[in-house]
């Protein structure tokens, strides 16, 4: 059979992304990727230690990353990106920008952070007040909080969960749970942290419940690498992504937590 006429592949641009050697969730990441675009992803070296401000120092030094980088120069990538918001928030504003020009130098294409990213979305969508979510122990989500600050946004809520190992494991109704325990006081958006925490299906939900725009780690990592690129991140019913759905859509006379059936959703004009 001649297949010479199907020309082969289309032409892909490429993202390259640097994630930490317990980074599990390549798979989520794709989800926010037009069919276009490729992402090449290279881990940091392993160290032992568990999940904690240390390791957000060891897997951010400026040398592990311009190492990691460089391992993707061969395939010509159009940005890197960092995808882990401990190891980018964990120097602060000023040590996140050290980290992008670190990147860069060592693959000559522009380099953003997930913390950077934060803050671009968090301008993006006009957020002066946000509510946190994170797996993290209490000393790194106080690290994140006093990030935030420093970009003058205002932290009105948060709700961690102590883990330090095998965050790729929570289930979607914990990171539920969590959201809906953050946003006591008034909040202009909810961030759940950490790019090793499952988000991509619970985005829609919670921005219809809360009725506020949910961004999440992995989610403003990918927006901000396609932004790079002048292209979209793709995710139906994200207010981030689609300007059209920053109301977020609400059932009528549905319950305050309630979980509405993908039936209803489809009967509504959800998707």
């Amino acid at each position: 059979m001649d297949v010479a006429f199907l020309g082969g592949p289309g032409p892909q641009r490429g993202v390259g992304v640097v994630a930490p050697f317990d980074f599990a969730l390549d798979r989520e990441l794709w989800r926010w990727v037009p069919d276009e675009v490729s992402l090449h992803v290279t881990r940091t070296p392993y160290v032992p230690v568990e999940v904690s401000l240390d390791l957000a120092r060891l897997v951010s030094e400026h040398e592990t990353l311009g190492e990691a980088v460089r391992t993707l120069n061969a395939i010509e990538p159009e940005v890197v990106a960092y995808a882990c918001t401990s190891g980018s928030f964990v120097g602060g504003m000023i040590g996140e920008r050290a980290m992008c020009e670190a990147m860069s130098r060592a693959g000559n294409v522009p380099a953003i952070t997930t913390s950077g990213a934060l803050l671009e979305a968090l301008v993006e969508l006009d957020v002066r007040r946000v509510a946190l979510v994170t797996p993290y122990t209490v000393s790194v989500t106080r690290a994140l909080e006093g990030y935030v600050a420093q970009a003058g946004v205002a932290v009105t809520g948060c709700a961690f969960m102590g883990l330090t190992r095998h965050i790729w494991k929570v289930p979607y109704r914990e990171v539920v749970d969590m959201a809906r325990q953050a946003v006591r006081g008034a909040a202009d958006a909810l961030f759940i942290s950490c790019t090793n925490l499952p988000t991509y299906d619970v985005i829609p939900q919670l921005e219809a419940e809360l009725r506020m725009p949910v961004i999440s780690a992995n989610q403003v990592t990918m927006w901000a690498a396609l932004r790079r690129l002048g292209t979209r991140a793709v995710g139906p019913y994200q207010a981030l992504i689609e300007p059209a759905a920053r109301t977020g859509p609400v059932l009528p006379g549905a319950a305050p937590g309630a979980v509405v059936p993908e039936e209803e959703q489809q009967q509504e004009g959800w998707t």
